[in-house]
């Protein structure tokens, strides 16, 4: 009787949850119905390749079936020989009663499936087999598909990968043990909150779904991002122009001027202190100015390149002049601002005019013959889809560059995060730089389209000349010392790309850097981790492969030996100077105005 009362009480608390949860799936079901029919009906070129690749691929492939029908043959009975070896194996196993089995495949390890259960459940370790012997014919069938283009031929690789992780059982609640157990344990709470989740996103996104990557509460820039001294000392309506308040009795007497990409915000080079670039180097005794671009909306329509370079580029390099009183600057360009820089310093070579001294480049792209990972992106089908929208609203929404390069790690920025969301009802973490990669910004129209067409599919400023400001830039214009920082393993910038570019400049002083990692660790990499190392070696000529071949590897961070090429061209000791001059007194404290713009689409 007594252990009858104490069940009772139990019972009576499960199913109030139950009920409780009831209710608040009702609740989020009608907020999910009207999340979804508030999305408005998107250009279909944006979500997918035009028709002519999937004709391309189907007529490719009806080729090959004509003229070597016992390859594809081979194909399918290999496929299907494995799969329904797996398939007979588990069906021994459950014949013979066994629930728990000793599986021993030699399939490679994918951190998706490390739960045990994938190896030792009949059910889980099924559909983890098929799935992945699946996935390798599909990809030896693309690998080995003839009769494409080399870049159809990337393009269709991309889409099939694309297609492959979209399928991983591990993205469905029927087929993730992870989310089941949680689900169980939770008594079914862990997935109500993972509705939550998936609301909360679709309501944000306005109908569209991409998982919030980092804790939106979790970071405040000005309070623990982008934390460094200085102050806001020029603004117009592109760009507020910070300058950090020194930290040593003594400066070069050169002033250095960084351009970050305007894709995203400038504090990817501000996290914390801990791994600062911009503190770094101004504890290295610099007179540091950087740029915050404007998050542009629809009154920007018309802002090119032209409107950049007058009033970003050339205009933030006359006003540190004026404000330091020196003739000369040296500048850096991280990404696309690194490629607008080399347009800018074409043009001024042009008119003979040698404001900059020397330029760094961080993971810059000048060259465009091989786009990268980006090639699926850059054919005419999404880049006049891309168009269409830009004309139609006037710039590109950050949401779709969000995606797109999403879309390149699918795996770690898409299903991973949707999986731990949605699925396991868990919160977005804590997480420094994934907040940064969410907080990304709005593209102009004109200068969109600019990149796509003139740079990214044209080439201009490689091949036959970037016509801009009535001048036609190439880059044997760019004349002056210079300095390249790519990353080994940049999905974005690929170093031999960046290479090339490096090597078609005009200038008779060339340095490049090899870092190791990718399109941010690699530049975002303080001496005190020891974390990344990187190559050194000879004048960029050549081939990317017999230059590093000629390089020496240095283990930690390359930011110490920028620091003596940079120093070796910054002039003299003087006094520090404190931001701002009588004619352009402080005006805010940074990180500013700019950088906090968060617009709604």
């Amino acid at each position: 009787m007594a252990r009858d009362d104490a069940e009772e009480p139990v019972a009576g608390e499960t199913l109030d949850r139950l009920n409780q949860n009831l209710r608040r799936i009702e609740e989020l079901s009608a907020r999910l119905v009207a999340a979804l029919s508030a999305r408005k009906p998107g250009d279909a070129g944006l979500s997918g390749p035009g028709h002519d690749l999937y004709l391309k691929t189907g007529m490719a492939m009806w080729q090959e079936m004509l003229t070597n029908p016992a390859k594809m043959m081979e194909q399918q009975v290999q496929y299907w020989g494995q799969a329904m070896s797996h398939f007979a194996e588990i069906q021994k196993e459950l014949a013979q009663g066994h629930m728990v089995i000793q599986s021993d495949d030699d399939l490679p390890e994918d951190k998706r499936f490390s739960n045990p259960l994938w190896k030792t459940h009949p059910y889980f370790n099924l559909i983890k087999r098929q799935y992945q012997v699946t996935a390798q014919a599909m990809q030896k069938a693309v690998d080995e598909l003839e009769g494409l283009s080399p870049r159809d031929k990337k393009r269709v690789e991309f889409f099939a990968g694309q297609i492959i992780d979209l399928f991983a059982p591990t993205n469905y609640l029927a087929t993730n043990p992870d989310a089941l157990e949680k689900a169980v344990e939770t008594e079914g709470e862990s997935l109500v909150k993972g509705l939550e989740n998936l609301v909360h996103d679709l309501e944000t996104r306005h109908g569209e779904i991409l998982p919030t990557l980092a804790d939106p509460k979790a970071f405040h820039v000005g309070d623990n991002l982008a934390t460094a001294k200085g102050s806001v000392v020029f603004r117009n309506h592109m760009i507020e122009l910070i300058q950090y308040a020194p930290t040593t009795d003594e400066v070069h007497q050169t002033p250095l001027l960084i351009f970050p990409p305007w894709i995203n915000k400038y504090y990817i080079l501000d996290l914390k202190p801990q791994n600062s670039l911009i503190q770094w180097i101004v504890d290295q005794g610099y007179t540091l100015f950087v740029v915050s671009w404007k998050n542009p909306d629809a009154s920007y329509a018309d802002t090119g390149f032209e409107t950049y370079i007058e009033d970003g580029y050339l205009t933030a390099i006359d006003t540190v002049c004026k404000i330091t009183g020196e003739k000369q600057i040296n500048a850096v360009g991280y990404c696309v601002a690194g490629t607008t820089l080399a347009l800018t310093l074409a043009l001024k070579a042009k008119r003979g005019q040698a404001r900059v001294k020397s330029a760094t480049f961080f993971t810059t792209l000048t060259d465009f013959t091989d786009q990268g990972e980006f090639t699926p992106f850059l054919d005419d089908d999404f880049v006049d889809a891309i168009e269409r929208q830009v004309d139609e609203a006037g710039y590109l929404d950050s949401y779709y560059m969000s995606k797109t390069f999403s879309y390149l790690r699918a795996k770690d920025l898409v299903y991973g995060p949707a999986v731990r969301s949605y699925m396991m009802g868990e919160p977005p973490p804590a997480f420094d730089l994934l907040f940064w990669n969410g907080d990304s910004t709005n593209l102009p129209g004109k200068m969109t389209v600019q990149y796509l067409r003139g740079l990214c599919q044209g080439n201009g400023f490689a091949g036959d000349g970037f016509d801009i400001l009535g001048e036609r830039l190439h880059l044997s214009d760019v004349t002056l010392p210079v300095c390249a920082i790519a990353c080994e393993t940049d999905h974005i910038a690929a170093w031999k790309d960046s290479f090339r570019g490096m090597v078609q400049m005009g200038s008779k002083d060339k340095t490049f850097i090899l870092s190791e990692s990718g399109h941010i660790a690699g530049i975002v990499n303080p001496p005190t981790k020891k974390k990344y190392g990187h190559w050194r070696g000879p004048e960029p000529i050549g081939t990317p492969a017999a230059w590093k071949e000629a390089a020496t590897y240095h283990e930690g961070s390359w930011w110490p030996f920028w620091d003596q090429w940079l120093a070796g061209r910054s002039g003299a000791m003087v006094p520090a100077r404190v931001p701002g001059s009588e004619a352009y007194p402080p005006l805010c404290d940074s990180p500013g105005t700019y950088v906090r713009e968060i617009l709604e689409g």
